[in-house]
């Protein structure tokens, strides 16, 4: 199943066109997309027959009226240097170990925004990270990785746009600050349920400028699998329903190239993942 945001209503995507949430459930569920992540289960279990929303009227769309899949998440957790060849190309020698707990960070919530736009870029220093993104569906709490993927809601694409300069600025990195200009968090097109890939596990993802295949990987080469993430996070903080988890990216990005490449105004990105879809954003001054 794919649910997306569309002009701010929450709608199931069935092909190209779209169906109501609110209108559909005679007002049981919607009209906001954020509103049915805390009733998770009971929304799963209305939307999972198609005969609840077989009679709903169905309405074509334009994929730029869609907006974040999950927009408003209390927390937003991002996960660095999780895959091998971005760790190499960052300086980190040798293999990375098995992490008790991943390098973590934040992008501030005011930093997400939908699949397709302008991006405004805030100097001549940002680099782009295509990545797969995970929203949590259900309270999860010191949760076992065997258990995790039950906590997912669903999938989607993520850009962690990030300006390298003020990354760099000070005695410690700034990563949070760096990431969270307006409009660099990305997501989208839709939210994708686990129930709809064949394999949840290994997705190939990657990012295109201009044309130009900048990365290119799949997650299974993830260092922390999505579910060793859900349990590693959720057993120092409880992770909410709408919460946001942007998983890391693979190796290619401008600021590990010699010398170093980075976006300038009339860039298009694209950020795809097989599967679930792609976001695309125009850079601009």
């Amino acid at each position: 199943m794919r649910i997306a945001a569309l002009s701010d209503r929450a709608v199931i995507v069935d092909g190209s066109v779209a169906i109501d949430i609110e209108t559909a459930s005679r007002g049981r569920f919607g009209p906001a997309i954020a509103g049915l992540y805390p009733d998770w289960d009971e929304f799963i279990d209305w939307a999972s027959d198609p005969a609840a929303w077989a009679d709903a009227e169905r309405t074509e769309f334009d994929l730029r009226q869609l907006g974040a899949p999950s927009p408003s998440p209390r927390q937003v957790f991002a996960i660095g240097l999780n895959y091998q060849e971005h760790a190499t190309e960052a300086g980190l020698k040798g293999a990375m170990p098995d992490l008790v707990i991943p390098p973590t960070f934040t992008k501030f919530a005011a930093s997400l925004t939908g699949p397709y736009g302008e991006l405004r870029l805030p100097s001549s220093r940002v680099d782009w990270e295509v990545e797969l993104v995970v929203v949590v569906g259900r309270y999860c709490d010191r949760v076992d990785a065997g258990a995790a993927w039950a906590y997912v809601a669903g999938l989607t694409v993520g850009q962690d746009f990030s300006e390298r300069d003020i990354q760099r600025l000070g005695p410690v990195p700034q990563f949070s600050m760096a990431k969270s200009f307006p409009g660099f968090g990305p997501t989208g097109p839709w939210l994708v349920t686990p129930d709809e890939l064949e394999d949840r596990d290994d997705l190939e993802l990657e990012c295109v400028v201009n044309g130009e295949i900048r990365q290119k990987s799949r997650t299974s080469a993830m260092i922390v699998s999505v579910s060793d993430l859900i349990a590693q996070l959720s057993a120092i903080c409880p992770l909410y329903p709408g919460d946001v988890i942007f998983s890391g990216t693979p190796s290619g990005v401008g600021m590990g190239r010699n010398p170093e490449l980075y976006l300038k105004p009339g860039d298009e990105v694209v950020s795809r993942i097989r599967g679930i879809g792609e976001l695309r954003q125009l850079c601009v001054a």
